[in-house]
């Protein structure tokens, strides 16, 4: 193992906060106390003591067995697992310079660290012999579940290749972690260089929420009084929407649709490229045609052609559902009087109006009910009844930023079950999106040990002294997250590795996804959406509006999914020789499924940091789509319950779904909750799609 160099200037361990026990409630970080210098000599003894735990397992001279071998794995790393847990944080929600420095050196040690440890053939060996003999283990289903598991990992990694395989293998996920690092951190600077300052003369169709983010978000960075638009997505979405200054409408939308397609020192087009090389090339390596092969094959979906089926059986409806509502914006921009086509940047403000014509409703009618607060009260009600949770703040529990929120969650006989960290507020230091992580994740092989589950959003912060507002996008997010945030809180499991969130990529959103849809129930808003000035309740009239063009605009929303997702599919099962450029393949691919050229797909390639910071949903975007078939027929037991809160549905869901985390096959836990596999007609129901289906 490589280690970092050491310098004069790292803390001495006994100096450090990383490296002890932390006296804080819960066992909490301490992040007042933690400095960037602390990290790079946490790091290098994390790594050095996973690296002799490793070798103590290796060289037992007892014959494996579960306990020497897998268990003994699931102890090790603890202080890598603590110091990682921290230090991604930050790097997420509250980046420095500093750190962004220290984490492109991490991520080189990170590689070089678990490349000997994941293509050990002794460690590999031992899972083997394991596996062979299961069934003489006596093992429990989770036992079970964990050495196929483990080994499947090992597997992947590499592990079963010779000398020479293990060695360009070990080179290609350097260079990757590399890459990854580096695409995050250009996006990161594209976005933290660019706002649009508006003048008073500008404000034209703006709602004054709107205006108080604007001056908000200013103020964050160090300009107060002015007001900016962001490249924040909840910055950028609302001002397409409703700016009557197509001039900058148009400014917006091109700054937002080329992050890191600049031709700058941030440019991503040739990480993308050799990006794709190394990956295909790690697949190959493995015997596999494509990393869509590869990734595919460890996933509910399997194979790249299933993939590729549920996206077209979606594409074609929704694409005819959009080029009929475009046809509608065109002959709206004729009746006042246009003379122009409409272009990308005028789709959400045309839509919008068309939205009032033909459902009566707005989204600047509906924000003033949805609160921040509210929602987020709202979100852990919805919890309470489902689950018998209850939250309460904490302010005792240190955290990164002045703008978080803690609070402990108890369990329906009053058990501490978790700690929930919540930072909703967009600013130049985190990174773009919405996202759970944790600092701690739920476990029983040492002890009780209890979660620390974080969600992260970028609400466009009010002004001060008043609330923040949400459009119905973002109280959206916050229930996708929260769901995720209740899959680490509610896990029961004994091992780590399998805790929470960790299940296959296109299983993992069914939690979160499935949970939008109380934000959403009439009698969770009538509750919880409260106008932040009067607190009256949302209007019986109003809210039958908001539900009615609920699937408004579907059309648009799923095109520019799939086609984000066709692509990074086609990105990673083509071969990556025959894509020299990238611009040139977005246009191929796009011109091939018929891409209106009046809307972008949802993330670019040089932008599309879910599919290239990273591996985790490469090949793998359409997750969210396969979970959708999913989260629509779960939603339907409660619905043939005739009761959202149904409480034998909620314990199945709880106790199949949300608390098994991946201790059990994802299909048999649909089932087991379900009682069959999921309808995909489900899905279009949703999206108000079915009808075109069946025409076509």
């Amino acid at each position: 193992m490589t280690t970092m160099s050491a310098s004069p200037a790292k803390a001495a361990p006994r100096d450090n906060p990383l490296l002890q026990t932390w006296q804080t409630p819960f066992e909490t970080p301490p992040f007042s106390d933690i400095l960037p210098e602390h990290f790079q000599p946490a790091f290098e003894k994390a790594f050095a003591e996973h690296t002799a735990e490793i070798a103590a397992i290796k060289v037992d001279p007892a014959a494996p067995t579960f306990e020497n071998t897998v268990t003994a794995l699931e102890r090790s790393g603890k202080l890598l697992s603590k110091v990682s847990a921290v230090f991604y944080d930050l790097v997420g929600a509250n980046s420095t310079p500093e750190l962004l420095e220290i984490e492109s050196k991490v991520a080189l040690e990170q590689a070089r660290h678990w490349n000997p440890i994941m293509m050990d053939a002794k460690l590999f060996a031992r899972i083997a012999a394991l596996r062979q003999n299961a069934a003489k283990l006596s093992l429990t289903p989770e036992q079970a579940r964990l050495l196929e598991r483990t080994w499947t990992h090992f597997h992947r990694a590499g592990a079963g290749l010779d000398e020479a395989g293990k060695a360009r293998m070990a080179e290609i996920n350097e260079r990757l972690a590399h890459l990854s690092t580096t695409f995050s951190h250009n996006l990161l600077a594209d976005e933290q260089d660019w706002t649009l300052e508006l003048g008073e003369g500008d404000l034209a169709g703006l709602s004054d929420s709107f205006v108080a983010a604007a001056k908000a978000a200013a103020a964050e960075r160090g300009k107060p009084g002015k007001m900016v638009v962001t490249l924040s997505r909840s910055s950028v979405e609302p001002f397409l929407q409703s700016s009557a200054r197509r001039d900058l409408r148009e400014k917006v939308y091109k700054a937002f649709t080329t992050r890191g397609d600049n031709k700058n020192a941030n440019d991503n087009n040739s990480a993308i490229l050799e990006i794709l090389k190394l990956r295909e090339e790690s697949a190959k390596l493995l015997g596999y045609p494509s990393f869509a092969a590869y990734s595919l094959e460890d996933s509910m979906a399997k194979t790249p052609q299933n993939v590729r089926d549920l996206l077209e059986r979606v594409w074609k409806p929704a694409r005819a559902r959009a080029l009929a509502d475009r046809d509608a914006l065109q002959g709206l921009i004729a009746e006042e009087g246009g003379n122009f086509k409409l272009a990308a940047w005028d789709w959400r403000y045309y839509a919008e109006k068309l939205r009032q014509r033909r459902a009566n409703f707005d989204d600047a009618a509906i924000k003033p009910y949805l609160a921040l607060d509210c929602m987020i009260d709202a979100a852990f009600d919805v919890a309470h009844r489902l689950f018998g949770l209850t939250f309460n703040e904490r302010k005792d529990i240190p955290v990164w930023h002045p703008d978080v929120r803690v609070w402990e969650v108890k369990d329906s006989a009053g058990k501490h079950k978790a700690l929930f960290y919540g930072d909703y507020f967009a600013r130049p230091s985190k990174r773009s999106g919405a996202w759970m992580t944790s600092l701690r994740d739920q476990q029983k092989l040492d002890g009780d040990v209890t979660p620390l589950v974080i969600n992260v959003l970028n609400c466009a912060k009010g002004e001060e002294g008043q609330p923040t507002l949400l459009s119905p996008d973002d109280a959206r997010t916050l229930f996708h997250e929260f769901g995720h945030g209740l899959h680490g809180m509610l896990s029961n499991v004994f091992y780590p590795s399998l805790s929470g969130t960790s299940v296959f990529t296109d299983f993992v959103e069914l939690p979160s996804q499935l949970y939008e849809h109380w934000q959403e129930q009439p009698q969770v808003l009538q509750k919880f959406a409260r106008h932040y000035q009067t607190n009256q309740p949302l209007p019986e009239d109003l809210l039958k509006r908001f539900l009615a063009a609920r699937k408004f605009n579907q059309g648009f929303a799923t095109v520019e999914f799939v086609s984000s997702a066709l692509l990074d599919l086609e990105f990673h099962s083509q071969p990556a020789a025959s894509i020299a450029d990238v611009h040139a393949f977005e246009r191929k691919e796009l011109e091939k499924i018929g891409m209106p050229v009046e809307i972008s797909m949802r993330h670019r390639p040089q932008q599309f940091g879910h599919v290239f910071s990273g591996d985790h949903y490469a090949a793998g975007y359409y997750s969210y789509m396969w979970s959708e078939v999913m989260d629509a027929d779960a939603f339907g037991a409660f619905e043939e319950a005739h009761d959202i809160f149904d409480p034998a549905v909620a314990k199945r869901l709880h106790d199949d779904i949300y608390s098994s985390g991946g201790s059990r096959d994802p299909e048999d836990a649909y089932i087991a909750f379900r009682g069959r596999k999921p309808e995909p007609d489900a899905l279009l129901r949703g999206r108000g799609l079915l009808d075109e289906s069946e025409a076509a």
